[in-house]
């Protein structure tokens, strides 16, 4: 039975007090398969501007959602904010969610098949298969990512095409016993490396929409991140099993 199961959504954010009232709704508004419960788990990572305020506004305006609220008293990254995260999580799966709109919560479903089915414990969301819409944007950040993609799975011994993606589904108790270090954009090489050592685990991936941002838009992401995942796979799958 899955009536009583529920998705923790996991929001890492910093300096998104504009938008994270819009990534909120769509959370809010979209309905998960088999009548799934949400738990909405903000983690504000000492944003700057006015992150706080919006969302205990957002808060105060929708008292029935489900959501719970941490903050960090300094600035950790990006990877620091899923630890937080993933550790105050209740719910039977958890995904990850950007606080930014490059990707789209009525996916979650899709996310979800797998793994309801019986077939998935970890689902990854890909940007680069299916036929979901794709904003077209940085010919050298794609290359990037689907370098340290095929660096990472040659190591893995997965064939993932997208291990970068945010959309990262799990099963919860299978993510909160792996102990995770990377503070920062070093979160996604450590967490694949890790799951792919999980005994007998069932990766699926399956086609999603990207909605990117560019970089006046707000996207945080740079080359000093891109060479930080190349350390990390090779520190993760060879130097620190």
């Amino acid at each position: 039975m899955t009536e009583n199961l529920t998705l923790s959504i996991v929001i890492p954010a910093y300096n998104e007090g504009k938008t994270i009232h819009l990534i909120l709704d769509k959370v809010r508004l979209t309905t998960l398969s088999n009548n799934i419960s949400k738990e909405v788990i903000i983690v504000n990572d000492f944003s700057k501007d006015n992150t706080t305020e919006a969302i205990k506004n957002y808060m105060n305006l929708h008292p029935t959602m489900n959501i719970k609220y941490y903050e960090h008293t300094y600035n950790q990254g990006k990877g620091a904010a899923l630890h937080t995260g993933i550790q105050h999580a209740k719910g039977d799966y958890l995904i990850i969610q950007d606080a930014d709109l490059e990707y789209d919560p009525n996916e979650y479903n899709v996310l979800l098949a797998p793994i309801l089915n019986g077939s998935a414990d970890v689902v990854y969301g890909s940007r680069f298969i299916g036929g979901k819409p794709h904003r077209i944007l940085f010919f050298w950040h794609t290359i990037g990512n689907k370098f340290l993609t095929f660096l990472s799975n040659m190591f893995t011994n997965l064939n993932l095409s997208d291990m970068e993606t945010c959309y990262k589904l799990f099963r919860t108790d299978i993510i909160q016993k792996i102990k995770l270090k990377e503070k920062r954009f070093g979160f996604e090489p450590e967490v694949t490396a890790k799951i792919s050592r999980v005994p007998n685990i069932r990766i699926y991936e399956v086609g999603i929409s990207y909605y990117g941002r560019t970089f006046e838009d707000g996207k945080k992401i740079g080359w000093k991140d891109g060479f930080r995942a190349i350390y990390c796979i090779l520190k993760y799958n060879i130097f620190s099993k």
